[in-house]
This record gives C-alpha cells, structure tokens and sequence, in this order.
C-alpha cells in the first residue's frame, strides 16, 4: 500500500510522463558561424535614448579558445547625425573616441580611416571644413566610401564614388557588403583580428560595432555572416570595415549609460553621432 503523502508527487510525476514532458530540459543549440564560431549570447537591442540602440553580441570560438564580444549601436537618421571628425580642428593630431566625444560634443565615436605614422590619411578623407586628401585610392583594400550626401549617410563602393557630390566622405576598407551580397575580399579574409565597422541596415538605421576582445577577434568572412544572417536580425546590406587592430574603438555616451570599446592607439580620425534638435 502506497502511503498518502507518496501519492501526490507520484500521480504528478505519471502525469507529465503521460504528456511526454522532457525529463532532461534541452540546451538551446547555438547558432555556428563559419568553421569554429558560435553565437553565445546574441543579444538584443536596448533603447539608451530616443533614436539610440545598444547591443552587446558575445561569440565564443573553439580554436583556439577564447571569447569575443561585439559591441554595437544603431542610430535612427531622423534623431542623429553623423560627422566625420578629424582631430587637427580640435587642436591634437591623434585621440581615443572618448576624447572625441568629450571635445566635440557627440553621443558617440568610432574609429575611422587607415593613417600613417605621421597621422596622414592613406586614402581619401573630407570633412565638413575641407578636403584633406583628394586622392581617391585604388589600393585593393581600399574598396569602400563613407560619407554624407546633402545630410543623407551612405556606404558605396569607390568606383561609384563622386567626389564633388559629397559633403563629408572617408575611404576605408574592404568592403564587406554592398547592396546585400558579400563582396570578394582579396586581403585577409580569414584572419582573425580586432574590427570595427559601419553600415546602413535595412530601415536606413547607421550601425557601427567595434570587437572586444582580450585575445584574436574576428575574420572578415565572419563579420559578412554575422551581418546577413536572419536569425540575427542585424540586417545590414551595406557594410564597410574600418582601420582595427589597436585604432579599433568606440565610445557611447549618453546620460547613465557609458561603453567604451578601449584602443591601443590614438586615432587622428574618427566618426562621431550628434542628436539632433528636437
């Protein structure tokens, strides 16, 4: 005879057996990128201010081992403005984004163009006061343009570049994405390193994102996956890198909210987000 205080839990444990309850809950399997990449945690946009998304994207890779995060924001066109921000007119030749945003005034910074050791740019560079280099470079990694064409951003390729239709613009590169297909990379393409970038996504939202990482980073293989799968809902088909390794940085500020993708080195060059009057 089964006791009265056994029956109770047997008669429920019959019960979710009957209903095919699991007894083991189940891992959520983790979404793969590339050959040894997963997608740990992918996040989601959280609003830091009206027309300011902030994300956090962690991936995890098994050879070798070690973590990346990356870091994001996305700004709606109608709240914020992009600038090309060069640190000469701030009176210092190289700064980390905090600085920029702290001199200039903006939400946000990133990390800009390639430089030489002097802080020249190698490749085309305009900002809202002049044009500092008109040299539009047909380097194969300087494949991509980002600029602003009457207050309008927009990523392209350099061969549908016009100098003279653009009020700001910077050449960096490769490009990643154009127009939603994955550009053909000559230089790189499955080295691991730091990253940041910027691209347009879908809705005409800028997203920039810089890789925070102790050790390697990311490919440029990996970055036009991440930024095309659905399951990610990033969303972006126009995407440029930008100068990595030790320059790739970025710096949010806005009210309590503060990140802070630290560089190595200090950058003459950066784009800076300023919130536009309400």
């Amino acid at each position: 005879m089964i006791k009265a205080y056994y029956l109770a839990p047997l008669l429920v444990w019959l019960f979710l057996l009957g209903r095919g309850a699991p007894l083991h809950a189940q891992a959520p399997v983790k979404l793969k990128i590339g050959a040894n990449l997963t997608v740990s945690d992918p996040g989601g946009w959280r609003m830091i201010q009206k027309g300011l998304d902030s994300r956090k994207l962690t991936l995890e890779r098994s050879e070798p081992n070690y973590q990346v995060e990356l870091k994001l924001a996305r700004f709606e066109p109608k709240a914020f403005a992009p600038r090309i921000l060069h640190g000469r007119d701030f009176h210092f030749n190289g700064a980390s984004s905090k600085t920029f945003v702290e001199k200039s005034g903006a939400v946000t910074a990133i990390n800009a163009n390639y430089f030489d050791e002097k802080g020249r740019p190698l490749a085309y560079l305009k900002t809202a006061e002049k044009e500092i280099n008109r040299f539009v470079s047909k380097h194969a990694l300087y494949t991509g343009i980002f600029g602003l064409r009457d207050g309008v951003p927009f990523v392209l390729h350099r061969d549908e570049f016009n100098p003279s239709q653009a009020s700001e613009a910077l050449q960096s590169g490769p490009l990643l994405l154009h127009r939603g297909a994955p550009m053909e990379v000559m230089r790189g393409l499955g080295r691991y390193a730091r990253r940041a970038v910027v691209g347009i996504d879908k809705d005409g939202k800028l997203i920039v994102a810089v890789t925070d990482a102790v050790l390697g980073g990311l490919s440029f293989a990996e970055l036009q996956e991440l930024f095309t799968n659905p399951k990610l809902q990033l969303d972006t088909p126009d995407l440029l890198n930008l100068d990595g390794g030790g320059s790739a940085q970025l710096y949010v500020k806005s009210g309590k909210f503060e990140e802070w993708v630290v560089g190595t080195t200090e950058v003459p060059v950066a784009i800076g987000f300023f919130a536009k009057a309400n």
